[in-house]
């Protein structure tokens, strides 16, 4: 998970929303099985970053007891991560059986080598290759499509092949959905329809900022005028318009002049809130031709009314029940639950962590959504747990990691911004969410017969994230990197600064540093071969050596080389280093915007206080199983062989997980 501002560079979706909404893609995928090759049947719980530290001080105090009863059933171990111990790069792992050198993603964000720009590392676009235009719009004639540029099967793909059935609910790594009559919803890189991983709407009549190099809202000053407030909610981008402007919808709100209660009346619905309350899903249109629409589901939340007007909207999720983009399978499938369910949460990071960094929520609201999610995705895990019958069911909680992500400062003095008043407030916050986690372990072990299997991991662990590294700057005071003007040093995103005429390398992503290479990238300038394997080692050691002055403490753990950690048709496609940073460290919130900070190391003085961007070794995930395994020391990709093992099936040979069973 990342800080990056991505309005500026992830547009893709909001185009393809515009492009798809012309229909594209069959409607219903029927779901065909014959006789399954086995009487095994296996539930998977994906807990994504639970941590193992925690969950053996927590079980061994009896807080834990279906983990307790799971690990004296059969397993529990420390279960390696992947490299670097990003969410979209281990769930790669786990979903092919392979590391990024067999299927392609080592970080959130890949770079484009001949344009430096950002890519999306986990799905992209194509537009449509024909247009029409006509007045001021333009039509596609033949339908653009979203890609996952993940390489390599998915588990689900080879049960699919045996017969055997499996529900996959929203893992990330798999948006769009790939290719099967499975039932699969996307998760995690899933966008809103903005094209963001989350971006809110808030309006206020208190001038407010965001910090740009975060993102993840949109602030629009209002006026009360008469106890009135007229305003505008921004959409997806219209590519069927020439001029690409935004989609539009007014809406108006009515404050009562003497409680704190107002109504809001947006396109065909009005509804009332009271200060402090939050909406349910809410369901608009925006217009792109008189013949054509985007539907998104969205909630409001109330939070002012005076002295200053406050009101939140949620991120723009896709709507399950008519989505523009492709996030099930079969497509139908979304629409189904919608049915059931009523809207819910498509967006692949749910909770809004972005409105708490930004100072708009403070804790006891991001809690209150947070635990709106966690509700909805219980009551949809137990109507998929009740009708489970054959094959496999895999669910997937993010609770676990976005809560630790923002609520590690409450559990970690050293912490720059801990406040031990609300330490001692929010000192189980995290504790709740491994008991609810528990509770849903419980509700599989008492689904579980004598043949089933049941599964409980996480793709990483925890650690607290307490000083920043900004790898672009230090790369640029070691002379590796180089500005077309230095005075404005910490300015310009998105290497707008930079002088490639005369930089040997610079960092991408999360944990990725690339040499700029002649004849691979666009302006560079570094000859392959001795010269550029000279230069890596130099930079992996220099790395790996320096000392934060203020702690007096290592801030790389480890610099890795592709080719002692990498195998597979895509390892030259790795970062040229991938940078493992010691415990308490991470990436700073301006490197991987290409953004060169004054000092190389800083205070991380973010809500975002708990991470896993860091050496795999610091953050194992967990495994815990209801059968022994033959290792001590299994990693995330030797799970998904062990799954085909245990339904009868021989791992493909392109895994490079080794089965454990």
């Amino acid at each position: 998970m990342s800080g990056i501002d991505r309005r500026e560079f992830l547009k893709w979706s909001a185009t393809a929303g515009s492009l798809l909404a012309l229909g594209s893609g069959p409607e219903t995928v029927t779901r065909v099985f014959g006789k399954t090759a086995t009487s095994k049947k296996m539930i998977i719980l994906g807990f994504d970053g639970m941590d193992p530290h925690l969950v053996e001080i927590w079980m061994n105090a009896g807080k834990l007891p279906a983990f307790k009863k799971l690990r004296d059933q059969g397993t529990f171990t420390p279960l390696q991560t992947g490299n670097p111990p990003q969410s979209p790069v281990a769930w790669s792992n786990f979903i092919t059986g392979m590391n990024p050198g067999g299927h392609g993603v080592f970080d959130f964000l890949h770079r484009d080598p001949k344009t430096y720009g950002f890519l999306f590392s986990a799905a992209g676009t194509t537009g449509a290759a024909r247009t029409l235009g006509l007045g001021g719009y333009e039509f596609p004639l033949s339908g653009g499509k979203v890609v996952n540029l993940r390489h390599g099967r998915a588990f689900w793909q080879i049960l699919e092949d045996y017969d055997i059935p499996a529900t996959i609910f929203k893992i990330p790594s798999n948006y769009p959905p790939v290719p099967t009559k499975q039932r699969t919803l996307s998760g995690m890189n899933t966008p809103d329809l903005y094209g963001t991983y989350g971006t809110c709407n808030y309006y206020t009549s208190a001038p407010t900022k965001i910090h740009e190099d975060l993102g993840g809202a949109r602030i629009h000053e209002v006026y009360v005028i008469g106890n009135q407030v007229d305003a505008v909610l921004q959409g997806p981008i219209n590519t069927f318009r020439k001029e690409r402007t935004d989609t539009t919808i007014d809406f108006k709100v009515y404050i009562d002049p003497v409680n704190p209660v107002a109504k809001i009346v947006i396109q065909d619905q009005e509804f009332i809130l009271k200060q402090g309350e939050w909406s349910d899903w809410k369901r608009l249109k925006f217009s792109l031709i008189p013949t054509q629409s985007v539907s998104t589901v969205c909630n409001f939340y109330l939070q002012q009314i005076r002295p200053d007007f406050k009101l939140y909207i949620s991120p723009l999720n896709i709507d399950p029940a008519n989505p523009v983009l492709p996030i099930s399978t079969p497509s139908n499938y979304s629409k189904q639950l919608e049915k059931i369910f009523g809207p819910f949460n498509t967006k692949g990071l749910p909770a809004d962590f972005k409105a708490l960094d930004n100072n708009i929520f403070d804790d006891h609201e991001y809690l209150h959504q947070d635990n709106l999610i966690l509700e909805e995705r219980k009551a949809m895990f137990e109507y998929e747990l009740n009708r489970f019958e054959s094959g496999l069911l895999f669910y997937y909680v993010s609770s676990t990691d976005q809560r630790q992500h923002i609520l590690w400062r409450h559990m970690d003095p050293s912490n720059p911004i801990y406040d031990p008043a609300l330490a001692a407030e929010f000192k189980d916050a995290i504790l709740d969410v491994y008991i609810e986690a528990d509770r849903m372990l419980d509700m599989a072990l008492q689904k579980a017969d004598k043949d089933t299997i049941v599964i409980a991991l996480s793709d990483h662990g925890f650690a607290p994230f307490r000083r920043t590294f900004n790898v672009n700057t230090w790369l640029y005071e070691n002379g590796y990197h180089s500005l077309i003007n230095p005075r404005r040093r910490g300015q310009d995103l998105l290497f707008m600064n930079t002088d490639w005429s005369k930089t040997k390398a610079y960092a991408y992503g999360l944990n990725g540093l690339y040499i700029n290479e002649q004849g691979r990238e666009g302006e560079g300038i570094v000859a392959a071969g001795i010269e550029k394997d000279n230069l890596v080692r130099e930079i992996a050691r220099k790395l790996e050596a320096f000392v934060d002055p203020k702690t007096g403490d290592r801030a790389i753990r480890r610099a890795f080389l592709p080719k002692d950690i990498y195998s597979g048709p895509y390892v030259d496609q790795a970062p040229d280093i991938i940078v493992g940073f010691n415990l308490g460290y991470r990436i700073s919130w301006e490197s991987p915007s290409g953004k060169l900070s004054q000092e190389v190391v800083g205070d991380n003085n973010a809500m975002w206080s708990g991470d896993h961007c860091v050496d795999p070794s610091v953050v194992p995930g967990i495994l815990f199983m209801n059968c022994r395994i033959n290792r001590q020391t299994p990693a995330f990709h030797d799970v998904t062989p062990s799954i085909l093992k245990l339904f009868g099936i021989e791992p493909p040979a392109d895994m490079t997980g080794v089965a454990f069973i």
